[in-house]
């Protein structure tokens, strides 16, 4: 369906000179030359399915502590990372309750709430979500969220983020949340100094362990996610060349299967936009396996379980599988 669309309609504005514009919005499964696994494409129907169906009449996910503009950005983004129209689709409703949900929250600071975890999931989904959802609140929240996280790196002596954006002290995850923001919302159009992405990147060449990979606060205690985080921030910064990104490639290359632990969910989600951007042939021998992973673990209504809550689970999942799609515009390469 979503490929015959594609096909029209650029059929259509190539005779108004228009495609560039359009295939930054529709393109085919497997951009790269690669098919969708029919397995993906199952699984993914009913993992959104299972969301729209569970969203709260507010617009939020998750409940018993589990919601808040974290969740549903990721909730958000699984659905847009599929190629779903945001604007007269079967999911556009959904997509547009959970990008107003995210809005309502945002106090007059740009905050977004909760902890800066959140402010990061909930300002990423703002800039994918910025361009192709009609709503035009959406560009001046977006530049509100992203001037916090850069008020709160300055203000940090670190150059980087904590759980608060008042926070004096910075770890590796909350920092993560952070940079991912900044360079979805520096795609988008927002003006994100070079100097803001250079500190973030210092920051964790600080964090980085001899091992290659990287610790929570400071170098020592390498684990997978977070040095998925710290190589993936590495390669959406264009820094290839440098000696950090080299080691914790090679780092994540070794422990990319050391999945079972704790923070699955983390790690699962961050892998492989990290391997899909840094080493491409070892994604796709990390994502077949995977996809096998996932059709077990999917219940049968549709939703993946977490320790954080079924939204959060079927959300992250199916953020793990979406790069089989490439709709979002932060997974290029």
């Amino acid at each position: 369906m979503r490929r015959n669309l594609f096909s029209f309609c650029t059929a259509l504005l190539a005779s108004l000179g228009l495609t560039h514009s359009v295939q930054a919005q529709i393109r085919p499964s497997g951009i790269l030359g690669d098919p969708v696994p029919p397995e993906v494409e199952v699984m993914y129907d009913k993992g959104i399915r299972w969301l729209a169906a569970h969203q709260s009449p507010d617009g939020t996910w998750g409940s018993g502590g589990e919601g808040g503009p974290g969740i549903t950005g990721l909730c958000v983004l699984s659905i847009l990372a599929h190629g779903e129209d945001p604007n007269f689709g079967p999911y556009a409703s959904t997509v547009k309750k959970g990008v107003t949900a995210i809005l309502r929250g945002q106090d007059r600071t740009g905050y977004l709430g909760s902890s800066m975890y959140h402010h990061g999931f909930g300002t990423l989904a703002l800039a994918e979500a910025y361009g192709t959802v009609a709503d035009p609140k959406i560009g001046p929240a977006l530049e509100k969220a992203v001037q916090l996280i850069l008020a709160s790196q300055a203000n940090n002596p670190t150059g980087g983020w904590r759980y608060d954006p008042s926070g004096r002290d910075s770890d590796t995850t909350a920092a993560g949340c952070c940079m991912m923001a900044l360079y979805a919302a520096r795609n988008a159009g927002i003006n994100v100094p070079d100097a803001a992405i250079d500190k973030g990147l210092e920051y964790y060449s600080r964090c980085q362990s001899p091992d290659g990979g990287f610790g929570y606060t400071s170098p020592g205690g390498s684990n997978t996610p977070r040095s998925a985080i710290g190589l993936l921030v590495y390669a959406i910064g264009k820094h290839k060349d440098s000696d950090v990104f080299r080691k914790a490639l090679d780092y994540v290359r070794a422990h990319r299967d050391n999945t079972e632990q704790h923070y699955y969910n983390y790690t699962i989600y961050y892998v492989p936009q990290a391997l899909f951007q840094s080493d491409y042939q070892v994604w796709k021998e990390w994502n077949r396996k995977h996809i096998e992973t996932c059709r077990q673990r999917q219940r049968a209504d549709g939703a993946w379980q977490a320790g954080e809550g079924e939204a959060f689970g079927t959300a992250s999942t199916l953020l793990s599988i979406a790069l089989n799609y490439r709709y979002l515009p932060i997974y290029e390469r």
